[in-house]
């Protein structure tokens, strides 16, 4: 009797995917750090980048939903994984010939269209390559692969702007451009990875599926989970926010410069302790069961939020750095558990048939929150307080936590 063979959950696609996702990140969170200074130096104002990142981030969000749809009704998730990346890769062109603002903004909706394409039919193809109870590994794998790449990319960044300002260009804007040039080429390696490492399991089109009919029948249990997920994410901020917290605070007793700098490595080491917990996470999440850990992961952000208020409150200075260091570390925890278990529940949860939607959905959902959480955090942070902001936030998080903790699977 011949034993049916379970495909191991270390597989070529899913090193293939973890390989492209570390080159992805590379490129874009290189452009990230170097985006504010390059945007200075050609005279464009902060309101101007912050109307960028948010039509990106709406761009990005709903083209999620329109990729996962369009993915399972034509049955080529592979091919539209590979022109998400190439599209990212070319947002870097933008950047280098942009003479002000208008092409930054082309460069970052073009780029941030490739996400919203990649990301929902990349964690599908995922989901389909490794059993459901190794699922967790897998995507905690690849996250952390994921976040190197965030790691990496800002100190590649200010390495390379550092290196190339030696050579004394005449516009400053040049180093700049120079540096964009050179992110092209993780760029291009993201693409050609996942054109040869990747393998789609699934490539039958679905000509009968119906948009609107599609999000209509998925279980009960799928939406009650995607409305926690929602409630989390309303109150679930950009952690650039946490930056400009941590600078601001550290201002007063090291000066405007130096603070910056520290904000900057406690974000490098929110995206290491990211980097570092996501596998042992997922892992952990195959033995104990992915909700309960999801819950947990919601409640560290939960954490993150009050302590990010709290530390507004604190009267000495000496306690501060660790505070600000127990923040980062916790955001770095929950962004783990977060990023790698909502897509594995999300896998449990809806049909292959139709999985590519359901991705498309979760990251909707997730960018909306992303989108509101942000401009409310800091509209309440500029109108009343950043002790008000950071609550409201914690606040929100716990309702999405008990929530998510309410859900039957």
């Amino acid at each position: 009797m011949e034993v049916a063979k379970v495909p191991r959950w270390l597989n070529r696609t899913v090193i293939g995917a973890s390989v492209t996702s570390a080159f992805g990140d590379l490129t874009y969170e290189t452009t990230n750090v170097m985006l504010p200074g390059f945007l200075a130096v050609l005279g464009v104002p902060a309101a101007i980048l912050g109307t960028i990142e948010g039509v990106a981030d709406a761009v990005a969000s709903f083209s999620k939903l329109g990729a996962g749809f369009v993915a399972d009704r034509l049955g080529h998730r592979k091919a539209l994984v590979v022109i998400g990346y190439a599209l990212t890769a070319l947002m870097q062109v933008f950047f280098a010939v942009a003479i002000g603002w208008p092409l930054v903004l082309v460069g970052r909706i073009v780029g941030w269209l490739g996400r919203g394409i990649r990301g929902p039919l990349r964690d599908a193809i995922m989901s389909e390559a490794i059993t459901p109870e190794t699922r967790g590994r897998a995507f905690g794998l690849h996250r952390a692969a994921d976040t190197i790449g965030a790691v990496v990319g800002p100190l590649l960044g200010v390495a390379l702007l550092a290196w190339v300002q030696r050579f004394s260009f005449a516009d400053p804007s040049d180093a700049f451009r120079v540096v964009f040039w050179l992110t092209l080429i993780p760029g291009i390696l993201s693409v050609v990875s996942f054109a040869t490492l990747v393998t789609d399991a699934r490539n039958a089109p679905n000509p009968t599926l119906r948009f609107w009919a599609t999000l209509r029948e998925f279980p009960v249990g799928f939406r009650r989970y995607l409305a926690a997920v929602g409630l989390f994410g309303i109150g679930d901020f950009a952690h650039t926010l946490l930056i400009l917290a941590a600078t601001q605070l550290l201002a007063p007793t090291t000066g405007l410069t130096r603070a910056a700098q520290i904000a900057g490595l406690l974000y490098v080491w929110r995206n290491a302790v990211q980097a570092a917990a996501s596998f042992p996470i997922g892992a952990l999440a195959d033995r104990l069961g992915h909700r309960p850990v999801l819950v947990v992961g919601y409640a560290f952000g939960v954490g993150t939020a009050a302590l990010m208020a709290i530390a507004f409150t604190v009267p000495s200075a000496t306690y501060l750095l660790p505070l600000l260091a127990a923040v980062f570390t916790l955001a770095g925890l929950y962004i783990a558990v977060e990023e790698a278990l909502e897509s594995t529940l999300t896998a449990a949860y809806v049909p292959a048939a139709t999985r590519s939607v359901g991705y498309g959905v979760l990251g909707t959902v997730n960018g909306i929150g992303d989108f509101v959480s942000s401009i409310a955090v800091g509209f309440v942070w500029t109108a009343v307080s950043p002790v008000l902001a950071f609550g409201v936030a914690a606040a929100l998080m716990g309702v999405g936590t008990i929530a998510m903790a309410r859900v039957r699977e």
